[in-house]
């Protein structure tokens, strides 16, 4: 007679329990360990589900050497933490936030500024005076509690869904390329020597792929949409000082990458969402060095 841990006798017949959670009766196993699963430890895989383990590990003993590894929608890989990168962004924006207070001559070191001194001046400051960093710098900048709150807080609602349904990498290129359109648009329209901050501009581009990834599954938009509304009503609103160049130029980019991410075909899906990712930055480099001619 085989060996029987104690506890409740268990016939040929009893359902199998999960490997996670012992009281939950399940008919789902996962297809690459082939434990028994219940519906809270269950993850999409592109055939069946798999468990939390075979997810993190990838591959190991006992797991099925053919199985492929579950992705997310655009073809990301799928994480232990799907906000890893979006609490690290937020982290680098506070970092920021808190060294401008402590020491406010960051401020003018990191803003984005067309050019100083204006012309018919050659200018020595600003990205026309060889500062090219500023485009990066001032989507990680804020100078107001409010603000940096305001978009934190769209950071990490918006930030931690599309970083789970991109993966980190398609993600953060989203991000950068989203803020940097902000910051070539704000360059190229807004007056030389105006300082523009924030991160509003990458901002607005997980809004536009948020509601591109929305449609892609068949979503209520109308959430979203409202939000988004809203916040182009603030943007062109007189009085607030808002830059709308950048909030234009991240939405706008936001949309043509989010676009390019989730609905790339399958076969050519890399060429397709890193070649829209290239075009996109072509266009911001062109636009920089066009408004750097015209103030040199």
């Amino acid at each position: 007679m085989d060996d029987q841990a104690a506890g409740s006798p268990q016939n040929a017949h009893s359902v199998p329990t999960c490997y996670r959670h012992p009281d939950r009766e399940t008919g789902i196993r996962c297809t690459r360990c082939e434990r028994p699963i219940c519906p809270d430890c269950m993850v999409n895989a592109s055939v069946g589900f798999q468990c939390p383990e075979c997810v993190r590990s990838g591959s190991g003993t006992g797991h099925a050497p053919t199985a492929a590894m579950p992705r997310t929608i655009a073809g990301g890989t799928i994480t232990a933490d799907p906000r890893l990168l979006t609490k690290i962004l937020i982290g680098i924006n506070l970092a920021v936030f808190i060294a401008v207070q402590v020491n406010q001559s960051l401020l003018n070191d990191f803003v984005l500024l067309g050019a100083w001194p204006p012309a018919p001046f050659t200018p020595t400051q600003g990205v026309a005076g060889g500062e090219w960093y500023r485009m990066v710098t001032s989507i990680f900048t804020h100078q107001e509690i409010w603000h940096i709150a305001f978009n934190m807080l769209s950071l990490w609602w918006l930030g931690g869904p599309l970083e789970a349904a991109l993966g980190r990498v398609r993600y953060l290129a989203l991000y950068f390329i989203s803020g940097l359109a902000g910051s070539a648009l704000a360059y190229l329209l807004a007056s030389p020597n105006t300082a523009t901050l924030g991160a509003s501009g990458a901002i607005f581009g997980l809004f536009g792929a948020t509601a591109v990834l929305m449609r892609r599954l068949n979503y209520d938009m109308r959430p979203i949409i409202a939000l988004l509304v809203i916040n182009l009503i603030f943007t062109f609103s007189p009085g607030f000082n808002i830059s709308w160049q950048a909030h234009i130029g991240g939405l706008v980019a936001g949309v043509a990458v989010g676009y390019a991410m989730v609905h790339a075909p399958r076969e050519r899906r890399a060429l397709v969402q890193y070649g829209t990712c290239a075009l996109v930055l072509a266009v911001v480099v062109l636009l920089t060095l066009l408004r750097t001619t015209q103030l040199s």
